[in-house]
């Protein structure tokens, strides 16, 4: 389990094999000491395992392997040498849990449709200016994102500010752009999506009561 609080922002150093079977091996400052093997990494959303760990300067470089439905349902088929991703490690018992909680099972891809600056608060100069992010969702998953629900996007945990049919807006504050990946992203881009799991799970018992009661 994770927060969808990206404690990390490794960069992809290599990439082996075929849309069977993908290595990828991605840079970052973690620790090495602290990365066992066979441990869950949260990558840009997906919950992805360490299958190697070495020691670099500055922090370590660790592989993870995807397999032919990660690569094909999420973007991880997309990165490539360069590619920046949003990390986390997992949840302990008795973290705080800041964000909410993401099994890193992505649900399918939303598409950025604009990006356009908030600014709000005239006259106060303390005030930060923001950036509102809006999206396309696939349609099976429209029925699980609410206005002030929470969503996983590329592995950040993030408020839902409105939704309108398939297209729903989150806001990004000027920290959360500079700590992730979150910055450099624009109209066209594809994210990681991953629905809250209470709506999830509520919209199954609600399935199975319906199908009870036919």
């Amino acid at each position: 389990m994770f927060t969808g609080l990206v404690t990390d922002v490794g960069q992809v150093v290599g990439v082996q094999g075929d849309d069977r079977l993908r290595r990828i091996r991605i840079r970052s400052a973690y620790d090495p000491a602290t990365i066992a093997l066979g441990a869950s990494i949260a990558c840009s959303g997906p919950c992805l395992t360490a299958v190697a760990v070495e020691p670099v300067a500055g922090g370590c470089i660790f592989d993870v392997d995807a397999a032919a439905e990660t690569l094909a349902l999420t973007t991880v088929g997309t990165w490539g040498q360069g590619t920046r991703v949003n990390l986390e490690r997992s949840l302990k018992i008795g973290d705080e849990l800041g964000g909410h909680l993401v099994t890193g099972h992505v649900d399918g891809r939303a598409e950025i449709v604009a990006r356009d600056p908030v600014t709000g608060g005239e006259g106060d100069p303390q005030w930060a200016p923001s950036d509102r992010f809006t999206l396309r969702a696939p349609k099976d998953l429209t029925a699980f994102i609410a206005q002030k629900g929470s969503v996983c996007l590329d592995g950040t945990s993030l408020t839902v500010n409105s939704v309108a049919d398939d297209l729903f807006s989150v806001l990004l504050i000027p920290h959360t752009l500079a700590v992730t990946t979150w910055g450099q992203r624009r109209a066209g881009d594809a994210l990681n999506l991953e629905v809250d799991l209470i709506a999830r799970y509520a919209a199954r018992l609600t399935q199975a009561q319906a199908a009870l009661a036919r």
